[in-house]
């Protein structure tokens, strides 16, 4: 069942890949929840490239980055290397599942996923989805505030359909200054 604004996620620890806590909600910070495709996915590494040169920028806002990937923990430590959030493994997608993050066909049949596609797998290589519901996955994002309270919500309609670092941060900025469910 997908969550909505104003779902409270309770207390949670998850495992991230390096085998470190993940503790949901985080006093201090907002969680910035990403759920992306699978280990390797051009379109994915592309988006996540951007998060990455700001991660600075993205902390100095009280904002933590945690990815989930459909993919095993091998997969992912297979093609990640040094990323300064936290990686979540979730093979099985219990945690897609308990999101509501779905798969659909229309992931891929966009035009702008097709360039993005391409041009991804020119700078990092693909690596093959472990299955079709890998590569059918389509992205989601939660704004989590401190109390676990979900803030913003975006579930994606294709492969290329998330927040940007400017709306994360504008997002969690708006929360700061005047919280309100948006």
């Amino acid at each position: 069942m997908r969550k909505v604004i104003g779902d409270v996620i309770p207390n949670t620890e998850w495992t991230n890949i390096h085998e470190g806590s993940v503790f949901v909600p985080q006093q201090d910070t907002f969680i910035h929840l990403q759920f992306r495709r699978f280990a390797g996915c051009p379109v994915c590494n592309l988006h996540l490239q951007s998060f990455f040169k700001r991660a600075e920028e993205l902390k100095a806002n009280n904002i933590h980055e945690v990815v989930v990937f459909h993919a095993s923990q091998k997969a992912m430590l297979d093609s990640v290397v040094d990323v300064p959030f936290d990686l979540i493994a979730d093979p099985s997608r219990k945690l897609y599942k308990a999101f509501g993050v779905d798969t659909s066909w229309k992931a891929l049949l966009n035009f702008g996923v097709m360039q993005k596609a391409f041009k991804g797998i020119i700078a990092f290589g693909m690596r093959i989805p472990q299955s079709v519901e890998a590569e059918l996955g389509v992205p989601a994002d939660f704004l989590i505030n401190q109390t676990g309270m979900i803030v913003a919500v975006k579930y994606g309609a294709h492969a290329d359909d998330q927040w940007s670092v400017n709306e994360v941060i504008e997002l969690a900025k708006y929360q700061q200054s005047e919280p309100k469910l948006l």
